[in-house]
């Protein structure tokens, strides 16, 4: 039998190694073997890159504020209040983005835990 407790007070976030360098991360990947999971923070104002996920699904669970969801192209915005989950199919383009005035955590999971096969699209407003 094997388990990982990650307790909020105890993670500890980086800042993401590329994008918007005010987004930051507590990596909960090393703990998984078939799917990958991140919770992320970001600022008022700060956006995610926009892209399309060719081999994952990913699903965002927001735990504090109201995230926004663009999904689709051309792109359908969606708000998330806390205790909101999305699940997004492969093939969809999404970008995640904190259009609110106060801070935002979100669980992020995606499987399987294929990396490099996302393509990259240019952002929308």
């Amino acid at each position: 039998m094997g388990y990982t407790v990650f307790r909020p007070d105890e993670l500890q976030f980086q800042v993401a190694q590329r994008g918007d360098q005010r987004r930051s991360l507590a990596p909960l990947s090393g703990a998984l073997h078939n799917t990958r999971a991140n919770i992320w923070r970001l600022p008022p104002g700060v956006r995610g890159s926009r892209h399309l996920e060719h081999v994952q699904e990913e699903m965002f669970v927001v735990l504090e504020g109201t995230a926004t969801l663009l999904l689709g192209d051309p792109p359908e915005r969606v708000e998330l209040p806390r205790g909101s989950v999305a699940v997004v199919e492969t093939e969809t383009a999404l970008q995640l983005r904190n259009e609110s005035d106060a801070e935002i955590v979100v669980l992020i999971v995606g499987a399987p835990p294929e990396q490099g096969k996302a393509e990259h699209l240019p952002d929308v407003d």
